[in-house]
């Protein structure tokens, strides 16, 4: 029996254009998600690939509570995250990176935003119904857009105090090659597809925002962000160095610290 496997999108493995990336959410796991890309970006690189063009969103600014767990400063308290982020990164690499301090969502005209479509969609948000929301737009995105920044991907972060997943998803089918020793998958289902009830019977969890560190210890554990995200960027380098996957993500349990890769 052959194993189920998935074939990287040509266009991010022969891409002659740096691939466009959207980061949504730039606090405990999207800051450190971007820190990730960064590292990813170099190596593509030195690896004489294109490299990345990285978007983020986030109308959040930066709040005492955020010092410590998130990838910021007290220097920066007031900032809008996203901005903070982008002006680091861009003077520490010298990318050209942008920040969008606007959500990740339709306008009061039900308009698409700009910049919405991008090959590979990040989202590292705290609440379900953004999920659904970025669900939508991507559909969208993915009927209106012909273009080399058509979306691709979709790679989700979640998690609660010490558990946490990490689930690629493809827009669309991906055309696969053919091949003796794997069953080529072209399309992976939407977090909110596969796991939309789950998700939904989480919406009861408390996401008021904290008004310090110690109060959010007692919701998210220090190091429930950063392991998922060492692991889920694991996953994405995976599709640009191998070309390939067997796993489409994990599940992750930080006080046992046991994981348990999800199949294709």
């Amino acid at each position: 029996m052959k194993i189920k496997a998935h074939f990287t999108a040509t266009e991010l493995v022969t891409a002659t254009n740096p691939i466009t990336i959207n980061v949504i959410g730039a606090g405990g796991t999207g800051s450190k998600v971007m820190t990730a890309l960064m590292e990813m970006n170099h190596s593509l690189l030195e690896l004489e690939h294109p490299g990345l063009s990285v978007r983020l969103w986030d109308d959040d600014v930066i709040s005492h509570a955020n010092i410590g767990r998130q990838r910021f400063a007290e220097c920066e308290i007031g900032l809008h995250k996203s901005v903070a982020l982008i002006n680091r990164i861009n003077r520490w690499s010298g990318n050209n990176w942008k920040a969008e301090q606007i959500r990740f969502e339709r306008d009061q005209s039900d308009n698409l935003p700009n910049f919405a479509s991008a090959m590979i969609t990040i989202s590292c948000v705290d609440n379900v119904k953004a999920r659904f929301v970025i669900a939508d737009i991507l559909h969208q995105c993915c009927l209106q857009s012909y273009y080399h920044d058509r979306p691709r991907y979709w790679m989700d972060f979640g998690n609660s105090q010490y558990t946490g997943q990490v689930i690629l998803s493809t827009v669309g089918e991906i055309i696969q090659p053919k091949s003796e020793r794997y069953e080529p998958v072209a399309q992976l289902p939407f977090v909110t597809e596969e796991f939309g009830e789950l998700l939904k019977q989480s919406e009861e969890v408390d996401n008021t925002p904290s008004c310090s560190l110690a109060e959010a210890l007692t919701k998210q554990d220090l190091f429930i962000n950063s392991s998922l995200v060492q692991m889920g960027c694991s996953l994405l380098w995976n599709l640009f160095r191998n070309g390939m996957i067997k796993y489409r993500g994990f599940f992750h349990n930080l006080q046992n610290f046991n994981t348990q890769g999800i199949r294709i």
